[in-house]
């Protein structure tokens, strides 16, 4: 054979071997950039979309994929006309995050209509995978049931029996409390008094003294982000928590303690799915973030990255980007990254993967720059989340 014969033959094969890019697949990121969940969703979250379309390497698969972001400012009206421009006439596949319970929810059921795809991360409430559950939508990072299970449980056996609350008035707070509400109850606990505050709130200093008044021994504070950092502040200021009253923070992100210092932070019990310091694999991980962001991420920004990446890998197996298909392909293959490590996605669209419950360090226990946490416990992740047969979801038979 001679040298043109071998070179032409090997070019043929290697043209043979180059996949047809037969998918293209864009993927939206929907979420606060600019409001009370910048921190800890907003850039963050189409940076960690973006590095999971990097690791998937989609001109390797058959694939080309394009990332697009867009600012629903914590509103159900503004994120549903983002949303159904996406999906009628942008050609959006998949909306991803979506912080906000209120705004998720919505996104929930347009998704539904439009038979695309919902991976959520940001929202909290247990509602996706219970009465709401969709065939079009994956419920990723967290949810109220969980962080419930995990710090109101806790907090409880702690010897913080009788609870107040001070809940964020719209869906999210509203879980939240019914949620840690149950808990406190089965274990023996009491709820002696709870209020409403505003969403987005910025004092909150009649609300605490109410709180304070009420005797209980724990402030649940059933909030998130600036109105967990606003909430701890004030009370570290009205010296609530010097006088004997604990603040149980049921959703705080490592965002909110950077804000805070370890200083006012110190000692809070918090549960969280990830945390960039639990082993290697997260820590190589949160690096790359933090060279793209100059902060290490939150557990949202870690559950787009492995939603989207799970996501892909399906799409990838199908050869096709049509949602139902997709979506039974996600709950059919075992998920596995580098930030969560092995998972799987439930048939009621509740993905399952280990759970910690955190306890905050002292200034003196840390030893460097965003060393802000050790380790209480980790709960399984067929223990983490509700019992799928409690939920209610329709789809679970």
């Amino acid at each position: 054979m001679t040298y043109k014969e071998i070179l032409l033959g090997a070019v043929a094969v290697a043209a043979f071997a180059v996949p047809a890019y037969a998918v293209d697949v864009k993927i939206g990121v929907l979420n606060d950039r600019s409001g009370i969940y910048a921190d800890v969703a907003g850039e963050g979250s189409a940076v960690a979309a973006r590095m999971a379309v990097e690791d998937f390497d989609p001109a390797a698969n058959g694939l080309t994929v394009e990332i697009v972001s867009a600012d629903h400012q914590n509103k159900p009206d503004v994120g549903s006309t983002i949303a159904r421009q996406w999906y009628d006439t942008e050609n959006v596949d998949a909306i991803v995050d979506v912080p906000t319970s209120s705004v998720a929810l919505a996104i929930n059921d347009i998704t539904r209509e439009a038979n695309k795809v919902f991976l959520n991360s940001g929202a909290a409430t247990s509602d996706l995978t219970g009465a709401a559950c969709s065939p079009n939508t994956i419920h990723w990072t967290y949810d109220t049931w969980q962080l419930a299970n995990g710090t109101g449980r806790a907090v409880v056996e702690s010897g913080g029996d009788t609870w107040f609350f001070m809940t964020a008035d719209y869906a999210f707070g509203h879980a939240l409390e019914r949620d840690t509400s149950a808990v406190v109850e089965a274990s023996g606990g009491k709820i002696v008094g709870s209020v409403r505050t505003p969403f987005p709130g910025t004092d909150f200093s009649s609300f605490l003294l109410q709180g304070q008044s009420s005797g209980a021994k724990v402030i649940g504070l059933a909030n998130a982000g600036g109105d967990t950092i606003n909430s701890i502040k004030q009370a570290s200021e009205f010296g609530i928590t010097q006088a004997g009253q604990s603040l149980a923070g049921l959703l705080v992100f490592i965002s909110d303690i950077h804000a805070l210092g370890l200083d006012q932070a110190q000692g809070l019990l918090l549960t969280s799915s990830f945390y960039w310091d639990l082993n290697d694999d997260t820590r190589a991980w949160s690096a790359r973030f933090e060279e793209q962001t100059g902060k290490k991420p939150t557990m949202i920004q870690a559950g787009v990255y492995s939603s989207v990446l799970h996501y892909l890998k399906a799409v990838a197996a199908l050869g096709d980007k049509e949602a139902g298909a997709v979506i039974a392909k996600m709950k059919e293959m075992p998920s596995s990254d580098p930030v969560f490590g092995e998972g799987q996605v439930r048939p009621d669209g509740r993905h399952i993967h280990n759970s910690y419950l955190f306890r905050v360090k002292t200034p003196a226990e840390s030893e460097g720059p965003w060393d802000y946490y050790e380790t209480v416990s980790t709960t399984p992740a067929e223990q983490a989340f509700r019992p799928i047969e409690e939920g209610g979801c329709p789809l679970v038979k």
